[in-house]
């Protein structure tokens, strides 16, 4: 809510511009949360600052520009970036290691997964880039198509509960479970996947 609060002023400030910016910022992993950033894009539709079929398309643009810069900074300058202290405190070595754990678990799969997990979506999507896992049109498929997901969702709640932030937020913290919980239902299916795919071989070997 004290989130909200801030962005509200300056979103109806500066509109569509506001928008993109902050979730450019929100890409690079700075700690606004992108489903409020969205909600409160959708927020100021609803208001009559802005258009919110208009919202939507920079919202998909913000996000997956955004997403694409970290993708592309990891795959071009991803050693020497690295080396940066304050890059360090943003990717520390706890979440590049999650990052690269996932990947050897999940494969490309983790990439639609990260767009709904804030504090992994920076990590994954910057070692995506830097060890070449993924070529850009897969990151851009897997991205795109959570970003078409989420996106919308967050910006039409947004829309349709301008005048009424007590239901705006009840539904967008239903949401938010909602969302974890088929998260974490999909890791489960996809890591039991895994293991039986590793355990596939020792089977076939007798052991």
């Amino acid at each position: 809510m004290e989130v909200f609060n801030a962005l509200l002023p300056i979103f109806t400030e500066y509109g569509y511009i506001a928008v993109f910016t902050m979730l450019l910022v929100c890409g690079f992993g700075v700690p606004v949360p992108e489903d409020v950033t969205l909600v409160t894009g959708g927020v100021i539709a609803g208001l009559g600052f802005a258009d919110v079929n208009t919202m939507f398309a920079v919202g998909m643009a913000g996000v997956l520009i955004g997403d694409g810069l970290v993708f592309s900074v990891g795959r071009f300058q991803g050693e020497r970036v690295m080396a940066w202290q304050s890059v360090r405190r943003v990717l520390t070595p706890d979440r590049f290691s999650s990052a690269q754990g996932a990947f050897e678990k999940y494969g490309r799969w983790v990439m639609f997964v990260a767009r709904f997990l804030p504090g992994l979506r920076t990590p994954v999507f910057f070692t995506a880039g830097m060890t070449r896992r993924v070529s850009f049109p897969t990151w851009f498929i897997m991205d795109g198509v959570a970003a078409f997901i989420s996106v919308p969702i967050w910006v039409y709640l947004g829309y349709f509960g301008a005048r009424n932030y007590d239901w705006m937020f009840r539904i967008l913290h239903r949401f938010q479970y909602g969302i974890f919980a088929l998260l974490g239902i999909g890791a489960l299916v996809l890591g039991v996947m895994w293991w039986r795919k590793r355990r596939a071989p020792d089977d076939a070997n007798g052991n």
